[in-house]
Protein backbone atom coordinates (compact mmCIF):
# COMPACT_ATOMS: atom_id res chain seq x y z
CA UNK A 1 0.00 0.00 0.00
CA UNK A 2 1.99 3.23 -1.00
CA UNK A 3 1.84 6.22 1.19
CA UNK A 4 -1.24 9.23 1.25
CA UNK A 5 1.69 11.51 0.49
CA UNK A 6 2.30 9.00 -3.13
CA UNK A 7 -1.50 9.21 -3.87
CA UNK A 8 -1.59 11.02 -7.13
CA UNK A 9 -5.06 12.74 -6.73
CA UNK A 10 -8.17 14.56 -8.91
CA UNK A 11 -11.31 15.92 -8.55
CA UNK A 12 -14.50 15.69 -9.77
CA UNK A 13 -16.26 18.76 -8.31
CA UNK A 14 -18.08 21.85 -8.02
CA UNK A 15 -17.42 23.37 -4.70
CA UNK A 16 -14.34 22.75 -3.11
CA UNK A 17 -12.47 24.31 -0.57
CA UNK A 18 -11.31 24.49 3.23
CA UNK A 19 -7.91 25.94 4.21
CA UNK A 20 -7.52 24.64 7.47
CA UNK A 21 -6.71 20.55 8.14
CA UNK A 22 -9.94 18.61 6.38
CA UNK A 23 -9.95 17.19 3.14
CA UNK A 24 -10.32 19.91 0.37
CA UNK A 25 -12.92 18.49 -1.43
CA UNK A 26 -16.79 18.39 -1.39
CA UNK A 27 -16.57 15.86 -5.19
CA UNK A 28 -14.90 12.52 -5.95
CA UNK A 29 -11.08 11.86 -6.08
CA UNK A 30 -9.93 9.67 -9.12
CA UNK A 31 -6.20 9.15 -8.50
CA UNK A 32 -3.55 7.18 -10.70
CA UNK A 33 -2.77 5.46 -7.37
CA UNK A 34 -4.10 2.20 -5.83
CA UNK A 35 -6.70 3.98 -3.56
CA UNK A 36 -8.63 7.19 -3.62
CA UNK A 37 -8.88 9.73 -1.28
CA UNK A 38 -11.81 10.50 0.80
CA UNK A 39 -13.27 13.85 0.99
CA UNK A 40 -15.10 15.70 4.30
CA UNK A 41 -15.79 19.28 4.54
CA UNK A 42 -15.23 21.39 1.82
CA UNK A 43 -15.98 25.54 1.09
CA UNK A 44 -17.20 27.65 -1.52
CA UNK A 45 -17.96 31.49 -2.00
CA UNK A 46 -21.34 32.07 -4.07
CA UNK A 47 -22.46 34.98 -5.23
CA UNK A 48 -25.47 35.58 -6.81
CA UNK A 49 -27.86 37.81 -8.66
CA UNK A 50 -30.18 37.32 -12.02
CA UNK A 51 -28.92 35.24 -14.13
CA UNK A 52 -25.13 35.53 -13.09
CA UNK A 53 -23.50 33.78 -10.96
CA UNK A 54 -20.11 33.63 -9.46
CA UNK A 55 -18.27 30.55 -8.18
CA UNK A 56 -15.08 30.63 -5.48
CA UNK A 57 -13.06 27.29 -5.67
CA UNK A 58 -10.30 26.48 -2.97
CA UNK A 59 -8.54 23.57 -2.17
CA UNK A 60 -5.86 22.70 0.22
CA UNK A 61 -4.19 19.55 -1.98
CA UNK A 62 -1.14 18.44 -0.26
CA UNK A 63 1.78 16.50 -2.62
CA UNK A 64 3.40 16.89 -5.88
CA UNK A 65 1.43 19.59 -7.37
CA UNK A 66 2.50 18.09 -10.71
CA UNK A 67 0.28 15.89 -10.01
CA UNK A 68 -3.47 17.95 -8.91
CA UNK A 69 -5.99 18.07 -11.13
CA UNK A 70 -9.65 18.45 -10.70
CA UNK A 71 -13.20 17.90 -12.63
CA UNK A 72 -15.83 20.68 -11.88
CA UNK A 73 -19.51 20.41 -13.87
CA UNK A 74 -20.31 23.74 -15.24
CA UNK A 75 -23.48 25.11 -17.44
CA UNK A 76 -22.10 26.79 -20.17
CA UNK A 77 -18.42 26.70 -22.12
CA UNK A 78 -16.21 29.17 -20.36
CA UNK A 79 -14.36 31.73 -21.94
CA UNK A 80 -10.94 32.80 -20.48
CA UNK A 81 -12.02 36.24 -18.91
CA UNK A 82 -14.61 34.15 -17.03
CA UNK A 83 -11.48 32.26 -15.23
CA UNK A 84 -9.15 33.76 -12.32
CA UNK A 85 -7.26 33.48 -9.93
CA UNK A 86 -7.63 35.24 -6.10
CA UNK A 87 -6.20 35.47 -2.89
CA UNK A 88 -7.08 32.70 -0.76
CA UNK A 89 -6.97 34.61 1.74
CA UNK A 90 -10.52 35.60 1.53
CA UNK A 91 -12.13 31.48 2.79
CA UNK A 92 -9.72 32.67 6.26
CA UNK A 93 -11.79 36.32 6.15
CA UNK A 94 -15.31 34.92 5.32
CA UNK A 95 -14.95 31.92 7.70
CA UNK A 96 -13.41 33.81 10.73
CA UNK A 97 -16.37 36.16 10.33
CA UNK A 98 -19.25 34.32 9.63
CA UNK A 99 -18.45 31.72 12.41
CA UNK A 100 -20.75 30.04 15.48
CA UNK A 101 -19.85 32.61 17.93
CA UNK A 102 -19.48 31.90 22.32
CA UNK A 103 -20.14 35.17 24.17
CA UNK A 104 -18.53 35.58 27.47
CA UNK A 105 -20.81 37.75 30.32
CA UNK A 106 -19.55 38.72 34.19
CA UNK A 107 -21.85 38.90 37.34
CA UNK A 108 -21.12 41.90 39.10
CA UNK A 109 -21.68 40.95 42.93
CA UNK A 110 -24.52 42.88 44.22
CA UNK A 111 -23.15 43.60 47.49
CA UNK A 112 -20.30 45.92 46.45
CA UNK A 113 -20.41 48.87 43.92
CA UNK A 114 -19.40 48.35 40.21
CA UNK A 115 -19.09 50.58 37.56
CA UNK A 116 -18.88 48.31 34.70
CA UNK A 117 -16.33 49.05 31.54
CA UNK A 118 -17.46 46.90 28.67
CA UNK A 119 -14.46 45.91 25.84
CA UNK A 120 -15.35 43.36 22.99
CA UNK A 121 -12.37 41.23 22.14
CA UNK A 122 -11.84 40.84 18.67
CA UNK A 123 -9.61 38.23 16.83
CA UNK A 124 -8.00 39.73 14.12
CA UNK A 125 -6.04 37.98 13.46
CA UNK A 126 -3.59 36.08 -12.38
CA UNK A 127 -2.28 36.11 -14.80
CA UNK A 128 -4.05 35.48 -18.32
CA UNK A 129 -2.32 33.75 -21.14
CA UNK A 130 -3.49 33.12 -24.59
CA UNK A 131 -1.95 29.64 -25.44
CA UNK A 132 -3.13 26.37 -25.50
CA UNK A 133 -2.89 24.49 -22.00
CA UNK A 134 -3.30 20.53 -22.60
CA UNK A 135 -2.37 18.74 -25.72
CA UNK A 136 -5.29 16.45 -26.79
CA UNK A 137 -4.06 12.85 -27.10
CA UNK A 138 -3.78 12.13 -30.83
CA UNK A 139 -3.38 8.56 -30.59
CA UNK A 140 -6.72 8.03 -28.56
CA UNK A 141 -9.84 7.85 -29.59
CA UNK A 142 -12.44 10.57 -28.26
CA UNK A 143 -15.40 8.91 -26.99
CA UNK A 144 -17.39 11.62 -27.48
CA UNK A 145 -16.08 13.90 -25.17
CA UNK A 146 -14.98 17.08 -26.84
CA UNK A 147 -12.31 19.98 -26.05
CA UNK A 148 -14.63 22.89 -26.34
CA UNK A 149 -11.75 25.36 -24.98
CA UNK A 150 -8.18 25.28 -23.20
CA UNK A 151 -5.99 27.90 -21.80
CA UNK A 152 -3.63 29.01 -19.03
CA UNK A 153 -4.91 30.48 -16.21
CA UNK A 154 -2.40 31.83 -13.17
CA UNK A 155 -0.99 28.73 -12.61
CA UNK A 156 -3.46 26.23 -14.22
CA UNK A 157 -3.89 24.57 -17.68
CA UNK A 158 -7.44 24.61 -18.18
CA UNK A 159 -9.81 22.22 -20.53
CA UNK A 160 -13.35 22.96 -21.32
CA UNK A 161 -14.76 19.64 -22.12
CA UNK A 162 -18.44 18.30 -23.43
CA UNK A 163 -19.69 14.36 -23.35
CA UNK A 164 -22.25 12.79 -25.18
CA UNK A 165 -22.40 9.83 -22.35
CA UNK A 166 -21.00 9.45 -18.89
CA UNK A 167 -19.04 6.14 -19.52
CA UNK A 168 -17.75 7.53 -22.46
CA UNK A 169 -15.83 10.66 -20.24
CA UNK A 170 -15.29 8.47 -18.13
CA UNK A 171 -13.49 6.24 -20.23
CA UNK A 172 -12.05 9.24 -21.72
CA UNK A 173 -10.41 9.97 -18.13
CA UNK A 174 -9.45 6.98 -17.73
CA UNK A 175 -6.71 6.51 -20.76
CA UNK A 176 -6.24 10.09 -20.12
CA UNK A 177 -4.66 8.99 -16.61
CA UNK A 178 -7.28 8.85 -13.76
CA UNK A 179 -8.61 6.13 -12.21
CA UNK A 180 -12.47 6.77 -11.56
CA UNK A 181 -14.32 5.40 -8.87
CA UNK A 182 -17.36 2.46 -9.12
CA UNK A 183 -20.70 4.16 -9.33
CA UNK A 184 -18.96 7.05 -11.66
CA UNK A 185 -21.19 6.23 -13.82
CA UNK A 186 -24.36 7.27 -12.33
CA UNK A 187 -23.39 10.63 -11.57
CA UNK A 188 -21.96 11.60 -14.25
CA UNK A 189 -25.39 10.45 -16.41
CA UNK A 190 -27.21 13.34 -15.10
CA UNK A 191 -25.34 16.02 -16.00
CA UNK A 192 -24.61 15.30 -19.01
CA UNK A 193 -27.98 14.43 -19.66
CA UNK A 194 -28.46 18.05 -18.55
CA UNK A 195 -25.94 18.84 -21.37
CA UNK A 196 -23.57 20.96 -18.65
CA UNK A 197 -19.93 21.17 -19.80
CA UNK A 198 -17.04 20.00 -17.53
CA UNK A 199 -13.74 22.11 -16.41
CA UNK A 200 -10.89 20.39 -16.50
CA UNK A 201 -8.01 22.02 -14.27
CA UNK A 202 -4.22 20.82 -13.83
CA UNK A 203 -1.00 22.79 -12.79
CA UNK A 204 1.20 24.02 -14.96
CA UNK A 205 5.06 23.56 -13.40
CA UNK A 206 6.36 26.20 -15.65
CA UNK A 207 3.54 28.86 -14.38
CA UNK A 208 3.78 27.67 -10.56
CA UNK A 209 7.56 27.88 -10.60
CA UNK A 210 7.13 32.14 -10.82
CA UNK A 211 4.96 32.03 -7.88
CA UNK A 212 5.96 31.59 -3.97
CA UNK A 213 4.53 29.01 -2.06
CA UNK A 214 3.88 25.25 -2.27
CA UNK A 215 0.13 25.88 -2.58
CA UNK A 216 -2.28 26.62 -5.29
CA UNK A 217 -4.71 29.75 -5.25
CA UNK A 218 -8.13 29.34 -5.20
CA UNK A 219 -10.12 29.28 -9.00
CA UNK A 220 -13.14 31.89 -9.47
CA UNK A 221 -15.23 31.48 -12.73
CA UNK A 222 -18.14 33.63 -13.49
CA UNK A 223 -21.07 32.81 -15.83
CA UNK A 224 -24.78 33.28 -17.23
CA UNK A 225 -26.96 31.13 -16.23
CA UNK A 226 -30.64 30.57 -15.43
CA UNK A 227 -29.01 27.82 -12.79
CA UNK A 228 -28.51 28.14 -9.43
CA UNK A 229 -27.20 25.65 -7.61
CA UNK A 230 -24.42 23.44 -6.62
CA UNK A 231 -23.99 19.72 -8.28
CA UNK A 232 -23.23 17.73 -4.74
CA UNK A 233 -23.91 13.78 -6.34
CA UNK A 234 -20.60 13.75 -7.24
CA UNK A 235 -19.14 13.94 -3.97
CA UNK A 236 -21.23 10.95 -2.67
CA UNK A 237 -19.25 8.52 -5.10
CA UNK A 238 -16.35 7.36 -3.26
CA UNK A 239 -17.54 9.30 0.30
CA UNK A 240 -16.53 8.14 2.96
CA UNK A 241 -19.74 9.06 5.56
CA UNK A 242 -21.19 12.07 5.97
CA UNK A 243 -19.67 15.61 4.33
CA UNK A 244 -19.65 19.16 5.05
CA UNK A 245 -20.23 22.08 2.82
CA UNK A 246 -19.56 25.66 4.49
CA UNK A 247 -21.01 28.07 1.55
CA UNK A 248 -20.36 31.60 1.48
CA UNK A 249 -23.46 33.43 -0.40
CA UNK A 250 -23.80 37.03 -1.14
CA UNK A 251 -27.04 38.41 -2.90
CA UNK A 252 -28.20 41.62 -3.25
CA UNK A 253 -32.04 41.57 -1.94
CA UNK A 254 -31.58 39.33 1.37
CA UNK A 255 -30.94 35.85 2.49
CA UNK A 256 -30.16 33.02 0.22
CA UNK A 257 -32.04 29.59 0.66
CA UNK A 258 -32.41 25.94 -0.88
CA UNK A 259 -35.36 25.48 -2.68
CA UNK A 260 -35.44 21.46 -2.88
CA UNK A 261 -34.58 21.12 0.51
CA UNK A 262 -35.72 23.14 3.86
CA UNK A 263 -33.23 26.02 5.08
CA UNK A 264 -33.43 25.95 8.77
CA UNK A 265 -31.87 28.64 11.36
CA UNK A 266 -30.29 26.80 14.38
CA UNK A 267 -30.85 27.43 18.06
CA UNK A 268 -28.97 30.56 18.82
CA UNK A 269 -29.15 33.23 21.25
CA UNK A 270 -29.29 30.27 23.99
CA UNK A 271 -27.69 30.31 27.80
CA UNK A 272 -25.13 27.69 28.58
CA UNK A 273 -23.16 26.17 31.00
CA UNK A 274 -19.71 27.70 32.04
CA UNK A 275 -17.71 24.60 31.66
CA UNK A 276 -18.32 24.71 27.70
CA UNK A 277 -15.71 27.39 26.97
CA UNK A 278 -12.66 24.46 27.85
CA UNK A 279 -14.25 23.01 24.25
CA UNK A 280 -16.75 24.75 22.65
CA UNK A 281 -15.62 23.69 18.93
CA UNK A 282 -16.44 20.18 20.40
CA UNK A 283 -19.81 22.30 21.97
CA UNK A 284 -20.74 23.04 18.45
CA UNK A 285 -19.98 20.30 16.62
CA UNK A 286 -22.19 17.81 18.82
CA UNK A 287 -24.93 20.94 18.67
CA UNK A 288 -24.87 20.33 14.87
CA UNK A 289 -25.11 16.54 14.58
CA UNK A 290 -27.83 16.82 17.42
CA UNK A 291 -30.24 19.82 15.61
CA UNK A 292 -29.58 18.02 12.06
CA UNK A 293 -30.52 15.13 13.13
CA UNK A 294 -33.77 15.92 14.85
CA UNK A 295 -34.36 18.22 11.51
CA UNK A 296 -34.31 15.20 9.50
CA UNK A 297 -30.92 15.63 8.09
CA UNK A 298 -31.84 16.97 4.76
CA UNK A 299 -32.22 20.06 5.33
CA UNK A 300 -29.25 23.24 5.07
CA UNK A 301 -28.50 24.84 8.64
CA UNK A 302 -28.52 28.58 8.39
CA UNK A 303 -25.43 29.55 10.57
CA UNK A 304 -25.41 33.55 9.63
CA UNK A 305 -27.02 36.22 7.71
CA UNK A 306 -26.38 39.67 7.90
CA UNK A 307 -26.60 43.08 5.54
CA UNK A 308 -23.15 44.24 4.90
CA UNK A 309 -24.09 46.68 2.68
CA UNK A 310 -21.99 49.65 2.97
CA UNK A 311 -24.27 51.96 4.44
CA UNK A 312 -24.84 49.27 7.33
CA UNK A 313 -22.08 49.92 9.86
CA UNK A 314 -23.63 46.88 12.42
CA UNK A 315 -22.28 43.98 10.31
CA UNK A 316 -22.28 41.86 13.57
CA UNK A 317 -23.11 41.62 17.45
CA UNK A 318 -20.62 40.69 18.85
CA UNK A 319 -18.34 41.31 15.87
CA UNK A 320 -15.40 38.32 16.29
CA UNK A 321 -13.37 38.98 13.67
CA UNK A 322 -12.57 41.53 10.98
CA UNK A 323 -15.49 42.69 9.14
CA UNK A 324 -14.99 41.78 5.82
CA UNK A 325 -14.06 45.20 3.65
CA UNK A 326 -15.18 46.30 0.50
CA UNK A 327 -11.86 44.79 -1.40
CA UNK A 328 -12.79 41.42 0.51
CA UNK A 329 -16.06 41.19 -0.80
CA UNK A 330 -14.93 42.60 -4.94
CA UNK A 331 -12.32 39.34 -4.26
CA UNK A 332 -15.14 36.94 -3.07
CA UNK A 333 -16.67 37.98 -6.50
CA UNK A 334 -19.27 40.57 -5.95
CA UNK A 335 -19.38 42.88 -9.00
CA UNK A 336 -21.68 44.97 -8.60
CA UNK A 337 -20.03 46.60 -5.18
CA UNK A 338 -17.33 48.48 -7.06
CA UNK A 339 -19.31 50.23 -10.10
CA UNK A 340 -21.03 53.33 -9.98
CA UNK A 341 -24.96 53.58 -10.29
CA UNK A 342 -24.08 55.62 -14.13
CA UNK A 343 -22.12 52.06 -15.22
CA UNK A 344 -25.00 50.25 -14.61
CA UNK A 345 -27.16 52.29 -15.93
CA UNK A 346 -25.27 52.19 -19.16
CA UNK A 347 -24.88 48.88 -19.65
CA UNK A 348 -28.77 48.48 -18.75
CA UNK A 349 -28.76 46.54 -15.35
CA UNK A 350 -30.44 47.71 -11.82
CA UNK A 351 -28.36 49.85 -10.11
CA UNK A 352 -28.15 48.54 -6.22
CA UNK A 353 -25.06 48.47 -3.75
CA UNK A 354 -26.61 45.97 -1.27
CA UNK A 355 -24.73 43.34 -0.04
CA UNK A 356 -26.32 40.48 1.79
CA UNK A 357 -24.30 37.95 3.27
CA UNK A 358 -25.41 34.16 4.03
CA UNK A 359 -23.62 31.23 5.57
CA UNK A 360 -25.02 27.66 4.92
CA UNK A 361 -23.73 24.86 6.67
CA UNK A 362 -25.10 21.55 4.86
CA UNK A 363 -24.11 17.74 6.05
CA UNK A 364 -24.70 15.47 3.24
CA UNK A 365 -25.17 11.46 2.71
CA UNK A 366 -26.50 9.74 -0.35
CA UNK A 367 -29.45 8.92 1.38
CA UNK A 368 -30.84 12.13 2.60
CA UNK A 369 -29.79 14.45 -0.16
CA UNK A 370 -30.53 12.28 -3.17
CA UNK A 371 -30.60 15.90 -5.51
CA UNK A 372 -28.29 18.47 -5.77
CA UNK A 373 -28.88 21.62 -4.05
CA UNK A 374 -31.03 24.69 -5.78
CA UNK A 375 -30.87 27.52 -4.34
CA UNK A 376 -32.96 31.01 -4.91
CA UNK A 377 -32.45 34.63 -3.19
CA UNK A 378 -35.23 36.44 -0.72
CA UNK A 379 -36.14 38.87 0.41
CA UNK A 380 -35.63 38.10 3.96
CA UNK A 381 -32.82 40.26 5.37
CA UNK A 382 -33.17 39.97 8.73
CA UNK A 383 -29.90 39.36 10.86
CA UNK A 384 -28.90 36.31 12.20
CA UNK A 385 -26.15 34.35 13.77
CA UNK A 386 -25.61 31.35 15.62
CA UNK A 387 -24.42 32.46 19.09
CA UNK A 388 -24.36 30.80 22.68
CA UNK A 389 -23.33 32.76 25.89
CA UNK A 390 -22.02 31.74 29.24
CA UNK A 391 -21.74 34.04 32.44
CA UNK A 392 -19.39 34.07 34.86
CA UNK A 393 -20.58 34.05 38.41
CA UNK A 394 -19.69 36.85 41.17
CA UNK A 395 -17.22 36.50 43.25
CA UNK A 396 -16.34 38.09 46.71
CA UNK A 397 -18.72 38.19 49.77
CA UNK A 398 -21.94 37.50 49.18
CA UNK A 399 -23.47 37.46 52.51
CA UNK A 400 -25.36 40.04 52.31
CA UNK A 401 -29.08 39.64 51.33
CA UNK A 402 -28.82 40.50 47.70
CA UNK A 403 -26.11 38.21 47.50
CA UNK A 404 -27.97 35.30 49.17
CA UNK A 405 -31.21 36.51 46.77
CA UNK A 406 -28.40 36.28 43.54
CA UNK A 407 -27.33 32.91 44.52
CA UNK A 408 -30.97 31.52 44.25
CA UNK A 409 -31.08 32.97 41.03
CA UNK A 410 -27.46 31.33 40.36
CA UNK A 411 -28.75 28.08 41.05
CA UNK A 412 -31.93 27.94 38.86
CA UNK A 413 -29.81 29.65 36.22
CA UNK A 414 -27.18 26.73 36.49
CA UNK A 415 -29.82 24.09 36.37
CA UNK A 416 -31.60 25.92 33.69
CA UNK A 417 -27.91 25.60 31.67
CA UNK A 418 -27.89 22.08 32.14
CA UNK A 419 -31.45 21.39 30.66
CA UNK A 420 -30.34 24.20 27.68
CA UNK A 421 -27.11 21.81 27.12
CA UNK A 422 -29.20 18.33 26.71
CA UNK A 423 -31.42 20.05 24.34
CA UNK A 424 -29.01 21.41 21.79
CA UNK A 425 -26.63 18.68 22.29
CA UNK A 426 -28.09 15.46 22.98
CA UNK A 427 -25.13 15.18 25.32
CA UNK A 428 -25.67 15.17 29.56
CA UNK A 429 -23.67 17.26 32.40
CA UNK A 430 -21.28 13.21 32.93
CA UNK A 431 -20.21 13.43 28.90
CA UNK A 432 -18.50 16.90 29.28
CA UNK A 433 -15.01 18.40 30.52
CA UNK A 434 -16.66 19.67 33.90
CA UNK A 435 -13.02 22.12 34.36
CA UNK A 436 -14.41 25.07 35.83
CA UNK A 437 -12.26 28.38 36.86
CA UNK A 438 -11.50 27.46 40.80
CA UNK A 439 -11.08 30.84 41.44
CA UNK A 440 -14.49 31.69 40.85
CA UNK A 441 -16.17 28.63 42.08
CA UNK A 442 -14.90 28.93 45.58
CA UNK A 443 -17.01 31.74 46.08
CA UNK A 444 -20.44 29.39 45.22
CA UNK A 445 -21.86 27.28 47.79
CA UNK A 446 -21.12 23.82 46.66
CA UNK A 447 -25.23 23.21 46.51
CA UNK A 448 -24.83 25.38 43.64
CA UNK A 449 -22.57 23.92 41.46
CA UNK A 450 -22.94 22.46 38.28
CA UNK A 451 -22.18 19.16 39.39
CA UNK A 452 -24.95 19.08 42.61
CA UNK A 453 -27.35 20.04 39.82
CA UNK A 454 -26.97 18.13 37.69
CA UNK A 455 -28.61 15.19 39.78
CA UNK A 456 -31.69 17.59 40.15
CA UNK A 457 -32.32 18.37 36.48
CA UNK A 458 -34.07 14.99 35.39
CA UNK A 459 -32.01 15.08 32.17
CA UNK A 460 -28.68 13.42 33.32
CA UNK A 461 -28.27 11.04 30.84
CA UNK A 462 -25.53 8.03 31.30
CA UNK A 463 -22.28 8.68 30.25
CA UNK A 464 -21.17 7.83 26.94
CA UNK A 465 -16.92 5.86 27.57
CA UNK A 466 -17.06 7.11 23.77
CA UNK A 467 -15.37 10.23 22.96
CA UNK A 468 -17.55 13.39 22.54
CA UNK A 469 -18.22 13.45 18.51
CA UNK A 470 -15.99 16.23 17.47
CA UNK A 471 -16.35 16.68 13.55
CA UNK A 472 -13.49 18.03 12.48
CA UNK A 473 -14.71 19.68 9.32
CA UNK A 474 -16.55 22.15 11.96
CA UNK A 475 -14.36 21.91 14.73
CA UNK A 476 -12.09 23.98 12.40
CA UNK A 477 -14.12 26.13 11.65
CA UNK A 478 -14.88 27.10 14.84
CA UNK A 479 -12.67 29.81 17.45
CA UNK A 480 -13.80 31.16 20.72
CA UNK A 481 -14.52 34.54 20.83
CA UNK A 482 -14.76 36.33 23.60
CA UNK A 483 -17.09 39.22 24.86
CA UNK A 484 -16.24 40.19 28.32
CA UNK A 485 -18.12 42.96 30.56
CA UNK A 486 -14.69 43.82 32.70
CA UNK A 487 -15.70 45.00 36.45
CA UNK A 488 -13.70 47.87 38.68
CA UNK A 489 -14.81 48.42 42.38
CA UNK A 490 -15.10 52.24 42.91
CA UNK A 491 -12.98 53.32 45.55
Amino acid sequence: MKSVKKKIAAALILCSMISHDASAFCGFYVSKADGTLKNKTSQVIMVHDGDKSVITMYNDFKGNLKDFAMVVPVPVVLKKSDIKVVDQQIFNTLNDYSQPRLVEYYDQNPCMEYLYEERAKRDLSGSVQNVPAMSNADVRRDHGVKIEAKYIVGEYDILILSAKESSGLKTWLTENGYKIPEGANEVLEPYIKSNLKFFVVKVNEEEKKKLPGNFLRPIQISFNSPKFMLPIRLGMANADGDQDMIVYAFAKKGRIECTNYRTVSLPTGKNIPLFVQNNFSNFYANLFQHQWGREGKSVAMLEYAWDLSPQNYLKCDPCIATVPSTRDLVQAGVWWINHSAEEYIDNGNDYSDKVYFTRLHIRYNRAAFPQDLMFQQTSNTENYQARYIITHPATGDLSCEEGQKYLRDLRERRRQEIEELTRLTGKGYNDWDMVTNADEEKYIPVEDSYAALSHRTGVTEKRDNGILLATLGVACLISLAGFRQKRKEIK
